[in-house]
C-alpha cells in the first residue's frame, strides 16, 4: 500500500505533467507558425508546387515503378501505387493518374525520343521536388548557397531525384510487407482472419504505414532545405505533420467527395480533385514545416537564438513570389 502523503503523490504526478510556462511556450509556437505560415504566402506556394506536381507527377511515377518494378514486377508495383494513391486521393485522382501514366506509355518514337524522353524524364520528376526546396528554404528562411548558378541547379535537381529514389524504396519496403500479409492470408486463410492476430495485425500495418509517411516527411525535412536541422527537431516536426496529414487527409476526402467543385469541370474533373488534393495537402505540408521550425526555436536544437519576424511578403520582389 502507498503511504506516500497525497500532496506529495500531487506534486510527484505533477512532474510529469506540461507545467503553465511550457503550455504558454507550445502556445506561442502554434500562434508563432500561424503567422509565419501566412507571411511566408503558404497559399501561393501550395498553388505553385500543385501546378509543378501535375507535370511532374508522371514522370516521378514511372521512375518508382521502373526501381520497384526490378524486384517485383511492373504490374506489381502499379498496382501497389494505385491503391495507395486511391486510399489517398480517392477514386477521381487515382483515375486521372491511371489516364496520366497510360498517356506517358503511349507515346512512342525511336531511340532519339527516347533519349529526349529520359532527359525530360528527369527534369520532370525533379521539378516539383525543386520547387519544394526554395519553399522550405524560405520557411527556415536561409540564405541563398554560394556558388555558381548552375552548380547549385544541378545539386538541386540530384537532392530531388535522391528523393525519387527514397520514395522507390519505401513503395518496395511496401510491397514486401503487402505480399508478406498476402502469403500469409493464402495459407492460414479463415484461420487467420479469425485468429487473435489478425486484429493486431491491422493495428500494426496502419502504425506501419504512419510510419512511412512519418519518414518520408522526416527525410524531406532534412535533406532539401539548406538549413542546418538537428534531427531531434526533424523527428518531432515529421510526427506532428502526419498526425495533421493523416487527420487532413479525411476531411479533404470528405470535401472532394461531397463537394461539386471537382464534378463541375466535367472531363477534366479528375485532374482538378488531383490537384486540389495536391494544393490543400501542400497547405498541411507548409504547415508542419513552420511548426518544425518553431519548435526548433523554441524547444529544440536552435534554442535561445533571436526570432526574426516573417519577412513582408509585399516587400518581397518579383523572383520570391
Amino acid at each position: 500500500m502507498d503511504r506516500t502523503p497525497p500532496r506529495q503523490r500531487a506534486r510527484d504526478i505533477g512532474h510529469w505533467l506540461p507545467d503553465r510556462h511550457t503550455a504558454t511556450r507550445t502556445a506561442r509556437v502554434v500562434l508563432a507558425a500561424v503567422s509565419a505560415w501566412l507571411a511566408h504566402r503558404a497559399a501561393s506556394k501550395g498553388a505553385a508546387l500543385s501546378f509543378y506536381m501535375l507535370f511532374s507527377l508522371a514522370p516521378v511515377l514511372v521512375l518508382v515503378i521502373s526501381i520497384a518494378g526490378i524486384f517485383f514486377g511492373a504490374e506489381a508495383a502499379r498496382g501497389e501505387i494505385f491503391a495507395q494513391i486511391d486510399g489517398l486521393v480517392g477514386a477521381q485522382g487515382a483515375a486521372a493518374i491511371q489516364e496520366i501514366l497510360a498517356a506517358t506509355h503511349r507515346s512512342g518514337g525511336g531511340r532519339l525520343a527516347a533519349a529526349i524522353a529520359t532527359g525530360i524524364l528527369f527534369v520532370g520528376a525533379t521539378s516539383a521536388f525543386a520547387e519544394l526546396k526554395g519553399s522550405l528554404d524560405e520557411i527556415w528562411e536561409t540564405p541563398a548557397p554560394q556558388g555558381a548558378g548552375w552548380q547549385q541547379l544541378l545539386r538541386a535537381r540530384l537532392l530531388s531525384f535522391s528523393l525519387v529514389l527514397v520514395l522507390a524504396f519505401m513503395l518496395l519496403v511496401s510491397l514486401i510487407v503487402n505480399a508478406a500479409l498476402a502469403v500469409v492470408d493464402r495459407f492460414w486463410g479463415q484461420m487467420w482472419t479469425q485468429s487473435w492476430f489478425a486484429p493486431v495485425a491491422d493495428v500494426l500495418s496502419t502504425a506501419f504505414s504512419f510510419g512511412v509517411v512519418t519518414l518520408l516527411f522526416a527525410v524531406i525535412f532534412k535533406m532539401l532545405p539548406n538549413a542546418r536541422i538537428a534531427w531531434r527537431d526533424v523527428v518531432m516536426g515529421a510526427i506532428i505533420t502526419a498526425l495533421l496529414f493523416s487527420v487532413g487527409k479525411r476531411l479533404i476526402g470528405l470535401y472532394l467527395g461531397n463537394s461539386a467543385v471537382a464534378s463541375s469541370y466535367g472531363a477534366a474533373g479528375s485532374v482538378v480533385a488531383l490537384m486540389l488534393w495536391v494544393y490543400y495537402s501542400a497547405q498541411i505540408f507548409f504547415f508542419g514545416a513552420e511548426l518544425t521550425r518553431q519548435y526548433a526555436l523554441q524547444f529544440g536544437s536552435l534554442r535561445g537564438q533571436s526570432i526574426s519576424p516573417p519577412p513582408d511578403p509585399r516587400a518581397a520582389g518579383p523572383a520570391n513570389r
